[in-house]
């Protein structure tokens, strides 16, 4: 059992200004929710950090909204939370196929997203890993959000966009190339 193994943890990302989090859970089993919201705020306040939280209906509409903060507002990272437990039919495979899948399209295309999103088989597993007492998940994805934001600050810096630049960003681009003011 995983309780009796003992894990590695990093040190906890240090930054020389704060970081902006976005909190994107799916509250389907809200008390399994509430506590990995707990563990993810506690980390990243723990780092300095800022965060704000928004609610969406499921697990599958969590990288959706991941996709639409990060091409419209100014977030470092984002941290998924949600819980999905095995039912008795294949929708299950699905949930947790397709929401795994495109948080990790989203980190290829370079956000910082730590995945919180438990997949266990009954309510007892989910409520051992959402604790923030016990193996606190939601703190753990916060702490991987963290170390990603640190890595693309310490690389590169800012990046902004997912998949497309929007017709009004292109103009001011263009326009900012040819030294014209555009605004």
């Amino acid at each position: 059992m995983a309780m009796t193994e003992t894990h590695y943890t990093l040190p906890r990302a240090e930054f020389d200004r704060p970081v902006k989090i976005l909190i994107v859970v799916a509250p389907y089993y809200k008390d399994i929710a509430d506590a990995l919201v707990s563990g993810a705020r506690a980390e990243i306040e723990a780092a300095g950090g800022f965060h704000e939280t928004v609610e969406v209906p499921g697990a599958l509409e969590i990288p959706t909204a991941i996709g639409i903060a990060e091409r419209l507002s100014d977030f470092d990272g984002y941290v998924a939370l949600g819980c999905v437990i095995r039912g008795e039919t294949t929708h299950y495979d699905t949930v947790c196929n397709d929401s795994s899948r495109g948080i990790t399209l989203l980190g290829l295309q370079g956000l910082c997203i730590g995945n919180g999103i438990l997949t266990v088989e009954n309510f007892d597993q989910a409520q051992v890993r959402a604790e923030v007492a016990g193996q606190n998940k939601g703190g753990g994805a916060a702490a991987a959000a963290l170390h990603l934001v640190a890595l693309a600050r310490r690389w590169g810096g800012a990046r902004k966009g997912v998949g497309f630049v929007p017709a009004r960003d292109e103009i001011q681009i263009a326009g900012a190339s040819r030294g014209k003011d555009t605004a």
